[in-house]
C-alpha cells in the first residue's frame, strides 16, 4: 500500500528542516490533535498512539542530507516506512511531501487506508510548526 501527502511549502531551508526532522522529538510538535501518547525512546526513535488506535514504535532507518529521511516501524508485525522528501526551493524555502508505504493484507490495508491518509497529510500540513 502506497499513499503521498500533499506537497507542502515550508519557510526554511532544506538543511534546516532537515535538521528539525531528524531530532525525532520534533515529530510530537506535527502530532494530530487527538494524540493519545508520544514519547522518545532514544536519540532516533518514538512511540505515538493515537487514541483508538494501538501504539506505534517509529525508528530513524535512514537519512540522506538535506532532501531524505526514511522513518519504519520498529516492529515486524505491520511492516511500513514513512519516507520525508525535501526539495530546496530557495535558501529560506523548501517543499516537502511524505510517502507511506506499507506491507499490509487487503483487509487490514482497507481499514488503516483512510487513518493513514489522514495522518500523514496532519504532519504534512503541521511541518510549519517546526
Amino acid at each position: 500500500m502506497n499513499l503521498e501527502s500533499p506537497k507542502v511549502t515550508v519557510q526554511k531551508s532544506a538543511q534546516d528542516l532537515f535538521d528539525q526532522l531528524t531530532d525525532v522529538k520534533n515529530f510530537e510538535k506535527l502530532m494530530p490533535d487527538n494524540i493519545a501518547k508520544f514519547e522518545v525512546t532514544g536519540e532516533d526513535a518514538f512511540i505515538f498512539g493515537l487514541k483508538g488506535m494501538p501504539e506505534i514504535k517509529l525508528k530513524m532507518k535512514d537519512k540522506e542530507a538535506p532532501n531524505k529521511i526514511v522513518l519504519g516501524a520498529a516492529s515486524d508485525k505491520l511492516p511500513f516506512t514513512l519516507t520525508s522528501n525535501i526539495d530546496s526551493i530557495s535558501d529560506s524555502e523548501s517543499a516537502v511531501q511524505l510517502f507511506f508505504e506499507g506491507e499490509f493484507n487487503a483487509m487490514m490495508a482497507m481499514m488503516v487506508k483512510g487513518p493513514i491518509s489522514k495522518f500523514i497529510e496532519t504532519l504534512a500540513n503541521n511541518m510549519n510548526k517546526l
